[in-house]
């Protein structure tokens, strides 16, 4: 006999709606699992955009004793849609087995006239005892690997898409990403470099959300460069929604000026998962350079 574990934290499918009009969660894993007899874990009760690494920490262990029991077949994670990309991609790095792993949500609350949640809940249970391991996100009718995945569209039923990332994930052993924070900056034309130096005097490492292929502005660029020569991993990543990140242009906010100094290609991962990626990384003292050596620097533009 199949045997589905339900792990519970929050999300708009467990949501409904409070006096002022607001969406609040509010509905227990107990009450989502009703219909797909699952043993549950009541996690947490969160908007996943309140998430944190020490939330992520300790999920990860709660998955792993559940997955360490002879007689679960599967695990289904309720969600947020806003930061699934970010759990599912730390549930790649720190959860590999032969269990699948899959993680669901809603885009309409519990309470909505036609929620969405019921079916993702019904098809992330039939991937659950599938026996297909690793982690992905079931939703709105899709099955999105968690390596590459983010969400595309802020109210579309279909929420997620797949990006073309490497096939190589690295697989570490747990440890606590919390005291390790990494912070998202992005670039813009003109840029300062007021949130890099603040980033630099709590001593938090950073992924850039470049511009275009990999570059920021000539004072964002300088403020990298000092914190580079200070030792703290500076990962690139870009806002382009399509595309390998390339640092190939050179002056003081360009990728490759960046990247001589050495600041590290997040290569075809969007900032969310590089976030990720670049945690565990420093959790584990493994070299952040090598994690993301995995995603090869694409070619360089070439005269035809």
């Amino acid at each position: 006999m199949t045997h589905l574990a339900l792990i519970a934290t929050g999300g708009t499918i467990a949501c409904t709606t409070v006096q002022d009009g607001s969406l609040v969660p509010a509905v227990t894993g107990a009450q989502l699992a009703a219909d797909i007899d699952a043993e549950v874990v009541e996690f947490r009760q969160l908007d996943s955009s309140s998430i944190t690494l020490a939330d992520l920490d300790e999920l990860i262990a709660v998955f792993n004793e559940q997955t360490a029991r002879a007689d679960i077949d599967g695990v289904i994670i309720t969600h947020g849609s806003d930061s699934m990309e970010e759990t599912a991609m730390a549930l790649e790095i720190f959860c590999a087995c032969d269990t699948p792993i899959v993680l669901t949500g809603a885009q309409r609350s519990y309470d909505h006239p036609h929620p969405d949640g019921p079916r993702n809940l019904r098809d992330a249970r039939k991937l659950a005892l599938s026996k297909r391991p690793g982690v992905f996100i079931c939703f709105g009718g899709m099955i999105v690997p968690a390596r590459g995945a983010r969400k595309q569209h802020t109210f579309d039923l279909r929420a997620f898409e797949s990006l073309r990332v490497s096939d190589a994930t690295p697989r570490l052993q747990p440890r606590p990403m919390a005291p390790h924070p990494v912070e998202i900056i992005p670039a813009y034309p003109g840029a300062g470099r007021v949130l890099v130096d603040a980033a630099r005097t709590c001593a938090a490492d950073f992924v850039i959300e470049a511009m275009g292929a990999g570059n920021t502005s000539r004072d964002m660029g300088r403020a990298l460069a000092d914190a580079l020569h200070d030792g703290l991993p500076v990962v690139i990543s870009t806002r382009t929604p399509y595309g390998a990140t390339a640092l190939s242009y050179g002056g003081d906010g360009g990728g490759e000026s960046l990247h001589s100094l050495g600041a590290i290609n997040a290569g075809s991962f969007r900032p969310s998962q590089a976030r990720i990626l670049l945690a565990a990384a420093l959790a584990t003292g493994t070299d952040p350079a090598e994690v993301f050596r995995q995603n090869p620097d694409p070619k360089r533009y070439v005269a035809i």
